[in-house]
Formats: C-alpha cells, structure tokens, sequence
C-alpha cells in the first residue's frame, strides 16, 4: 500500500458519503490518517472510519455542524488532542436546493451560505494558526462548476460556490509565505446523492453533454485532492482544477 502520507492527517468534512467519502478513501490508500467529519450521518460516517481503519491507518468520525463555531473550535481541539496535527483541510461539507430564485426564502439562502462558503471559512480559520506555526499544510476547497457558468434552479448554491473561490485566492495569498498552499476543486457531474435526475432520459441527455460520456465518480474527485495534497503540487496554491469530463472547459 502507498505510504505518501504516511504519519499526516485529514481533516474532511461532509465525508459520510458521496465526494467527501471518495476523498477520504482515496487519501488513506495513499497513508493518511482521516478524521470523518459528518453533521447527522454517523452510522455512515463510523462507516467511512472502519474503512480506513481496515487499510491500517487511524481514524475518527467527528460530529460537527461547520456552520457553527462552537462545534468548529471542538473540532480542532479534538483532532489535536487526538491525532496531534492536521495536514490536510478538505472542505467539502454542502447542501443545495433545486429551488428558483423567487422560492427561496431567507432561511434557505442564509441555511446555503451558511454551510457552504461560512463552514468552508471557520474550519479553515480553525486550523491556519496550526498550519502557520508548523510552516506546512494543505487546504482543498470543494467549489463547483456552477460556479463558473450559473445555474437555472439554485442561485443560493451558485453564489456559494462562487464566493468560495474568492476565499480560495485570498486564503492561498494569505498563506503562501508559511508554505501552506489553497486550491478549489470544481466538480462537474459526480454520481452521488446530491445529483438527482428526473428520470432516465434526463440521466442520458446529461452524459450525452459530458465529451467524456460519462458521470464522474467520486474517486475522481478523490484522486484530485489527492494530487493537491502531494509533493508534485508544492508550487501549486490559489489555483481551481476542474474535473468535469469536458463539460465546461477553461
């Protein structure tokens, strides 16, 4: 089994099921430890944990609303206390609504943005001074390709993933001079829960649009995120790799 990260830990939010569990896998066949971060999900989360422990690394599920500070502030000081360091702060943790503008109501938008770009925000700032002091660190934000061309049923989550691209920038301008280095992910159409298809028709006339003829799985998410948290990536930091099969290319 490859030992890359062999000693280093993950902390990854939203990582139950779908993108975050692909990560989570992904980086512990490469030899690191994985703090399953999960807000109600547990049984799947625990899941996730005893999977990672089968391939001989350490592992902890973790409750944690990222919108809430409180439980943010516990996480990092159970993760420390527990596994002592924090390597990699993969932000995947996020909800979305297929709801038109004018049916949202201020609960749904402030409920997205507070997950998806605040969560993103307070559990980066959680760890940063531990990162700082150690000179060393890794933080991967999972944006989306909404972000770059709208969408026609979920602004709240679009705004969202937008705003977490700015955060990306400054936080990689921010960091750079203590070698910690902030990328974004940009997921297309990954097979998971949060992708929901009308019926098979719609299912085929997506992959259809997609030059890659097919839906993206999150492995392939995962061996992105893999890549950003190696050595190959050391000179990479503020930077959105899009893994999306062709369907948006830049």
């Amino acid at each position: 089994m490859n030992a890359e990260f062999d000693g280093r830990t993950a902390v990854i939010t939203g990582a139950s099921r779908g993108i975050g569990r692909g990560i989570a896998l992904e980086l512990a066949q490469h030899g690191a430890n994985v703090v399953v971060v999960y807000r109600a999900e547990e049984k799947l989360a625990k899941q996730v944990a005893a999977a990672v422990r089968t391939m001989g690394r350490k592992a902890m599920a973790v409750k944690c609303d990222v919108s809430i500070p409180e439980d943010v502030t516990e996480l990092h000081d159970t993760v420390l206390a527990e596994l002592g360091n924090a390597d990699f702060i993969i932000n995947n943790a996020g909800i979305h609504q297929h709801l038109k503008s004018w049916e949202l109501s201020d609960e749904d938008w402030h409920r997205v943005m507070d997950v998806n770009i605040t969560g993103t925000f307070l559990v980066s700032r959680a760890f940063i001074p531990h990162m700082m002091e150690r000179k060393s660190g890794r933080i991967i934000n999972i944006s989306s390709c909404v972000a770059f061309t709208g969408t026609d049923h979920e602004v709240h989550y679009a705004a969202s993933k937008g705003a977490v691209l700015g955060l990306t920038k400054s936080l990689a301008l921010e960091l750079a001079p203590y070698r910690i280095n902030v990328n974004a992910i940009a997921p297309g159409y990954i097979e998971t829960d949060m992708v929901v298809f009308e019926g098979v028709h719609d299912r085929e006339s997506v992959i259809k649009g997609i030059p890659a003829h097919r839906l993206g799985q999150p492995e392939d998410i995962g061996r992105a995120a893999r890549f950003l948290c190696s050595r190959d990536s050391e000179y990479i930091t503020g930077q959105v790799i899009h893994v999306n099969g062709g369907l948006i290319m830049y």
